[in-house]
């Protein structure tokens, strides 16, 4: 599994919104500004954190973008699904059943569905309130 720009962008524009909401709606021109992202690209990865209801969009004056929820209520998992797609690392694990005609005498799929498991838990473990930190290095992630 590699997690892909748009991915790794949607999270550090997620955070960014997450800090500046008190300010009401971000435009994506300033999240541009301070992430040193396009507001093209920005663009694109918006549409689906919209139409998955993890975002809330405003037009006009004092238009922007606003979380739906509060940023304890969002994990990683969440908003790197709605960019990625699933996280399995193989394909019969990407559907609820596993649909592989030759999954009864794999030999290997217990060892993809326990990393399965550990990386969907990782990801679902942190929210976007434990980014919220003035600098890296107060990130006091396990890792």
């Amino acid at each position: 599994m590699k997690i892909s720009t748009k991915g790794r962008y949607a999270l550090r524009m997620m955070i960014d919104i997450a800090e500046n909401m008190g300010d009401g709606r971000i435009p994506l021109k300033d999240v541009s500004e301070r992430q040193g992202i396009s507001v093209k690209y920005l663009e694109q990865i918006v549409t689906n954190l919209t139409r998955t209801g993890l975002l809330r969009s405003g037009r006009g004056t004092g238009g922007g973008y606003t979380l739906t929820k509060a940023p304890e209520k969002y994990t990683v998992g969440e908003i790197l699904r709605a960019i990625e797609g699933n996280l399995a690392p193989v394909a019969c694990l990407e559907d609820e059943v596993n649909g592989c005609e030759r999954k009864a005498e794999c030999r290997t799929l217990t060892f993809w569905e326990g990393l399965h498991k550990t990386v969907n838990e990782y990801v679902d473990s942190y929210t976007l309130r434990d980014f919220m930190k003035n600098t890296a290095a107060e990130c006091d992630f396990n890792i």
